[in-house]
């Protein structure tokens, strides 16, 4: 189920780890999908925390946070973009955004397929998604001092086929937070030294998974032959014409 929004505010802007996550996420989300002026980008679930740099460069930003989660007005001190809504139904028309970002969304939701489902709908041709989601073989996933200790937590080939699926292409994928869940000092100043480490070895796991990916449009199919032959094929092209039986008797 959906983690409290309460319990999400408290972890990303009133602890060291939080803030520390935060940045590290937030990132790598700039270096997938830089901010581009005249794009809508939304994100869904708890994925306001990674918005803030695409304010003031994109056409809108809006935060979509479902229901069993609550609302939090966002961003402090500026005209509030967040707004609540269900899994199954997103207050966005189709094909409205360009960008998509997923985060504390889809491995906390009892109805996964649905929010692909919205996802994918919501999400115009050539646009992009990014989901972030708790890694399996990563050591974030197995503490419940933070938020990506709750629910599913995901390998890459487990996501993949997932957005497969529903009509998504995989397209890049890296692994982030490479330091232990921990609030200890030591490891809260050097995370910027694990991070450009992970990047470097792609073996080595880190606690949250990110798969960027582009929406499946196939195109329409017509029946019937369309074609027009413009030089319509001759077989006996090249013969000569049979000459009347009565020249042939002469």
């Amino acid at each position: 189920m959906h983690l409290d929004v309460q319990d999400l505010r408290d972890f990303y802007y009133r602890t060291a780890l939080g803030r520390v996550a935060q940045r590290a996420i937030r990132d790598q989300l700039v270096r997938l999908c830089p901010p581009a002026p005249g794009h809508t980008v939304a994100g869904f679930g708890f994925a306001v925390p990674l918005l803030r740099p695409y304010l003031a460069e994109v056409r809108r930003v809006i935060g979509l946070m479902p229901g069993p989660q609550g609302v939090m007005p966002w961003p402090a001190g500026m005209e509030n973009v967040s707004v609540l809504c269900e899994d199954t139904a997103w207050p966005l028309s189709t094909g409205f955004v360009d960008r998509l970002v997923l985060m504390h969304g889809l491995e906390t939701s009892e109805q996964p397929s649905a929010v692909l489902d919205e996802a994918h709908r919501v999400l115009g041709p050539g646009g992009r998604a990014v989901f972030v989601v708790p890694n399996r073989a990563g050591l974030w996933a197995r503490r419940d001092v933070t938020p990506f200790g709750y629910g599913r937590p995901y390998s890459g080939a487990q996501l993949e086929a997932q957005l497969r699926r529903h009509g998504f292409t995989p397209e890049r994928s890296l692994t982030v937070l490479h330091a232990p869940p921990s609030h200890t000092p030591f490891w809260l100043r050097t995370a910027g030294f694990w991070e450009q480490l992970g990047r470097r070895l792609p073996w080595l796991s880190g606690g949250v998974l990110m798969v960027e990916a582009t929406k499946q449009v196939y195109a329409p199919t017509r029946g019937g032959l369309k074609a027009v032959v413009k030089r319509p094929l001759r077989v006996l092209e090249g013969a000569r014409a049979p000459e009347p039986a009565l020249n042939r008797l002469r």
